[in-house]
Order: C-alpha cells, then structure tokens, then sequence
C-alpha cells in the first residue's frame, strides 16, 4: 500500500513540475519573444513605408 503511495505521489510531482515548466516557457514566451518580435516588425514595416516615400519624392 505504501509503495503504491509512492508511485502516485512521484507521478503527481512530475506531472506537476512539467505543467510548472510549460508555464513558465509560455509566460516568457508572451511577455520576453513575442514583444522583441512585434517591435521589429513595427521597425521593419517603418523601413518600407519609408523606402516608398524616398522613391515616390
């Protein structure tokens, strides 16, 4: 009974700490890679409007 105790409770812990993992890999994903990206495709997008105004003058 205990063994079984403590196969479950192993499952459960690493069940847990993966879920915690995937988490945090999501949470810096959001708020750390997906700004960084959003930010130079806004520079890149100024880069060509700018590059049009340029040839069209």
């Amino acid at each position: 009974m205990a063994k079984n105790n403590f196969v479950k409770g192993i499952a459960a812990g690493v069940a847990g700490t993966i879920a915690a993992l995937a988490g945090a890999v999501y949470t810096f994903n959001k708020k750390v890679i997906q700004p960084e990206e959003e930010k130079e495709a806004f520079v890149e997008e100024n880069r060509k409007k700018a590059a049009r105004r340029r040839v069209s003058r």
